[in-house]
């Protein structure tokens, strides 16, 4: 298992609409990240600074580098683009971030 921590920034004045979004996630997409070994995905939101901390888990021999070849990803990401910094793809510009302490 391998524990990815992802930082995004969301656009101000749209919180209600990410989280509604969110809420009704695509199944399609859904499935295609747990084909993929993701799972306990949580991204908590930082009302001060609108960053967007996520949180997942990848199942052993799973790696998140095919992610972004995903049709259904891509079709996720034109969607989210219009409230979220995005690069020119409409992929999120993410940070991943280095995990300093894990407590089991």
């Amino acid at each position: 298992m391998t524990r990815v921590g992802l930082k995004m920034k969301l656009t101000p004045g749209v919180e209600a609409e990410y989280k509604k979004r969110h809420n009704e996630i695509w199944p399609e997409l859904k499935q295609k990240l747990t084909e993929l070994g993701v799972y306990d995905y949580v991204i908590y939101l930082d009302q001060e600074t609108h960053i967007l901390f996520a949180s997942l888990k990848l199942k052993e021999n799973h790696s998140a580098d095919s992610i972004p070849d995903q049709e259904i990803v891509k079709k996720w990401w034109a969607y989210m683009q219009d409230i979220m910094e995005t690069k020119a793809d409409h992929s999120p510009v993410e940070v991943t971030l280095q995990e300093v302490f894990y407590m089991d």
